[in-house]
C-alpha cells in the first residue's frame, strides 16, 4: 500500500512540478541545445508513434487472417479501434469516396494530438499541445489543406464564389463575413485545443495544492493521491475529447468543400433534365 501510494504521489507531484514550470526531463536538453521544450516534446511524440507503428506492423505481419481481431486488449486492437472510429466519422460526414481519400490526414491529426495530450500526464513532461505555436501550426495545416481541397475540387474561381452565398444581391454582406469566418478558423482550432489542455493542468494544480499540511505524513500522502485523482482521470478524457473535436472540425471543413462540388453537379444535372 505504501509503495502504491508513493507511486501515485510521484505521478501527481511530477505533473504538478511540470505544470508549475519546475523540473522537466527535457529541460536540460532544451537548455543545452537552445530548443524549446514543446518542440522536443513533439519530436518525442513522433519517435513514440513511429515505434508504435513499427510494433503494429510487426504484429500485423504475423497475423494469418487480418479480419479477425486479436483476443483481449492488444496494441493491434487499440490502433485498429481508433482507426475505425475516425474512419466511421469521415464516412458519415464526407461519404465513402471522400473518406478513403482524406482519412490518412484525419487519423494523423487525431493520433498526433491525442498522443501529445497524453504526454502531459507523464511526470516531468509538458505536452506539445500546451503551447500555442504547436496548436496554431496544426490549425494552419488544417486550414491550408481544406482550402486546397476546395480549390482542387471546385476550381479556384468557383471556390471563391461560394463565399458569396446563394443569391447575388446578398453577396456584399455575406462575402466579407464568410471570408473573415474562414480566416479565423485556424485560430479558433488552435485556441480551443491549447486553452483546454492548459486548463486541465491548472485544475490538477489547484486541487493538488489544497491538501492540508497539518495531517500525519501517511495521511498527507493519501490525500495527495485521492484529491487530484478524479481530475487526473478527467484529464485523460479531456485528452481524447480535444483530439476528437479538432479532428471532427477538420473533417467537417473538408467535407463541406469536397462535397460542395458534387452537390453543384447534381443540381446542374437535375436542372438540365
Amino acid at each position: 500500500m505504501k509503495l502504491i501510494t508513493s507511486l501515485f504521489f510521484f505521478l501527481f507531484s511530477g505533473q504538478l512540478l511540470a505544470s508549475e514550470g519546475g523540473f522537466t526531463w527535457l529541460g536540460p536538453i532544451s537548455h543545452h541545445f537552445h530548443i524549446p521544450q514543446h518542440v522536443l516534446a513533439l519530436v518525442l511524440v513522433g519517435i513514440m508513434l513511429t515505434a508504435l507503428g513499427v510494433v503494429y506492423r510487426l504484429k500485423l505481419s504475423k497475423v494469418e487472417n487480418i479480419i479477425i481481431p486479436d483476443k483481449g486488449i492488444t496494441t493491434r486492437n487499440i490502433v485498429e479501434a481508433l482507426g475505425q472510429f475516425i474512419y466511421n466519422q469521415c464516412q458519415a460526414i464526407m461519404g465513402e469516396n471522400n473518406a478513403k481519400k482524406y482519412f490518412p490526414l484525419m487519423i494523423t491529426f487525431f493520433i498526433l494530438i491525442f498522443a501529445s495530450n497524453l504526454l502531459g500526464l507523464i511526470p516531468g513532461l509538458i505536452p506539445p499541445t500546451d503551447h500555442l505555436s504547436t496548436t496554431l501550426a496544426l490549425g494552419v495545416i488544417s486550414f491550408l489543406y481544406y482550402n486546397y481541397i476546395g480549390c482542387k475540387e471546385q476550381g479556384v474561381i468557383n471556390y471563391i464564389k461560394h463565399f458569396a452565398g446563394p443569391v447575388w444581391y446578398a453577396a456584399v454582406l455575406i462575402f466579407p463575413l464568410e471570408i473573415v469566418s474562414n480566416i479565423f478558423r485556424p485560430f479558433t482550432l488552435a485556441l480551443r485545443l491549447r486553452g483546454n489542455m492548459m486548463g486541465d493542468h491548472l485544475v490538477l494544480q489547484v486541487f493538488s495544492e489544497i491538501i492540508p499540511n497539518k495531517l500525519p505524513p501517511i495521511a498527507n500522502q493519501i490525500m495527495a493521491v485521492l484529491a487530484p485523482m478524479p481530475f487526473f482521470l478527467l484529464g485523460m478524457l479531456v485528452c481524447f475529447i480535444q483530439a476528437f473535436v479538432f479532428t471532427m472540425l477538420s473533417i467537417v471543413y473538408i467535407g463541406l468543400v469536397a462535397n460542395a462540388h458534387h452537390d453543384h453537379d447534381e443540381h446542374h444535372q437535375a436542372a438540365h433534365h
